[in-house]
């Protein structure tokens, strides 16, 4: 493997503060110093809740920066911030989803956004790009249009050079460094959905939904433990919709190379004014009962997975 250096960050400014192209790509944090094996075979994720907002695309956006906040995973990486302690390696995104959506595939973008014509290995004809969400989003959550002006292709290579790739290989260094002293890695891709979204037909909205693409991107007695634990704290839990996981969760999710990934969103409404995107007084209990389950993560023996 690659020798690879983690950057560590402190606590990110605020969404629209200044920045410069050399603003790192992500907040990493370890359960151990680097070069030591990690304690768990725990990875945590949170590719949404970037708030870094470069100048260049503030620029070309018709949305302010509030608006556009609306797509946010808002402040998931704060409700899983101790998980370090409790013995996972945990990444965040620190640019903007609507920037740079490093849980789509880099070059998956709508040929519609740009002036010049894609190269033939973008993904153009996605379903996530036909919804207006691709690795460049042209919606936030309410339909509304983000950019003033068409982008250049260059801007997309420029964000995905920027932010998407180095993303994806510190995600992928942290895997395998579980994989190398556990056997097998365990990948939690954290996110939070609108709680309109939630509500998926139900007559009751769900607290949390866990994705793990129906079975095909971990054990199943990884998602039962999951659903286990939250139900016992008084939770409703939907599995797999109305979202089975996206690209993180596809993409590294391979019970038969034993890594496995489960995606787990977040009602937003158990923890934000969603209008004010400010933390409602809810939030400290959710984090509480977040950590809950990870200490009950990483102190389970998974080690039936090595052999899976």
């Amino acid at each position: 493997m690659d020798a690879w250096v983690p950057i560590l960050i402190d606590a990110a400014p605020e969404p629209t503060a200044p920045m410069d192209d050399s603003a790192p790509a992500f907040d990493l944090r370890r359960a151990a110093a680097e070069g030591v094996p990690p304690p768990t075979p725990l990875v945590f994720a949170s590719p949404h809740s970037g708030r870094l907002y470069p100048d260049d695309m503030m620029a070309a956006a018709a949305l302010d920066a509030h608006a556009i906040r609306r797509s946010e995973d808002v402040l998931v990486d704060d409700l899983i911030g101790r998980a370090a302690d409790l013995g996972a390696a945990v990444i965040a995104a620190r640019y903007a989803r609507a920037y740079i959506d490093v849980n789509r595939e880099a070059f998956e973008l709508d040929p519609a956004m740009f002036v010049d014509e894609l190269p033939d290995f973008a993904r153009a004809r996605t379903a996530r790009v036909a919804a207006g969400l691709g690795a460049i989003a042209r919606v936030v959550s309410e339909g509304q249009e983000i950019y003033a002006r068409k982008l250049t292709f260059a801007e997309a290579r420029g964000r995905i050079d920027r932010a998407h790739r180095p993303y994806h290989a510190a995600l992928q260094r942290l895997i395998a460094e579980a994989h190398e002293a556990h056997g097998f890695a365990i990948l939690i891709d954290w996110h939070s959905m609108p709680s309109a979204a939630a509500r998926a037909g139900r007559d009751r909205p769900s607290d949390f939904v866990l994705g793990d693409r129906f079975g095909a991107a971990c054990a199943g007695a990884l998602t039962a433990q999951v659903e286990r634990e939250l139900e016992a704290m008084g939770y409703r839990v939907a599995r797999n919709s109305p979202y089975a996981g996206g690209y993180t969760t596809e993409h590294y999710g391979r019970p038969a190379r034993r890594t496995h990934a489960l995606q787990i969103e977040i009602n937003r409404g158990l923890y934000l004014n969603e209008t004010t995107l400010e933390p409602t007084a809810r939030f400290a209990r959710l984090k509480a009962d977040l950590e809950r389950l990870t200490a009950s993560l990483a102190g389970t023996d998974w080690s039936a997975l090595r052999e899976s």
